[in-house]
């Protein structure tokens, strides 16, 4: 009885520590990722094998078919790369798409128009305390809950490669 009564106050702390994050805070970074649009996935890879996959992702209000102009609410597709972070975001953390590329910005000035820009992975609005937003809310960014934010930001450096398909 008392060796069970010791345990109690380790029960506690342990209760109170904050919850390990499916990858370990030890887990190299990654190196590739792919975006599938059709099944609301994000596929983490290193050294071409797999190493996590996020479902649920929410895109902008048109996520079908390739962002072409500002204010299409269409998330882009295509081979992009994470160029910088910012943990000052409006959103809980942001991880930003090189879109548009030469291609896209072509496209858009051939029809007189601005391909738009400021795509991001990131998590839910600061001003949601907890939870997550219902549907597809953002502008043409791909969302996350906040705690997969937290690991996307520590496992996925600038410069990695992104592939997003439909």
């Amino acid at each position: 009885m008392l060796k069970r009564l010791a345990l109690l106050p380790a029960l506690a702390l342990a209760a109170c520590a904050p919850a390990e994050m499916a990858l370990g805070p030890d887990e190299p970074q990654v190196d590739f990722l792919l975006v599938d649009k059709s099944d609301r996935t994000l596929t983490l890879y290193r050294d071409g094998v797999e190493v996590k996959t996020y479902t649920g992702l929410q895109f902008g209000d048109a996520p079908m078919g390739h962002k072409r102009f500002e204010g299409d609410e269409k998330t882009p597709e295509g081979r992009y790369t994470i160029d910088t972070r910012n943990p000052q975001s409006s959103y809980y953390l942001s991880l930003r798409v090189s879109y548009p590329n030469a291609r896209d910005r072509a496209y858009a000035e051939e029809r007189g128009r601005s391909p738009g820009g400021d795509i991001f992975l990131h998590g839910q609005p600061n001003w949601l305390p907890s939870g997550r937003m219902v549907g597809n809310w953002t502008d043409g960014c791909i969302a996350f809950s906040n705690t997969e934010m937290d690991e996307l930001w520590r496992l996925v450096p600038d410069g990695t490669p992104i592939e997003i398909r439909q």
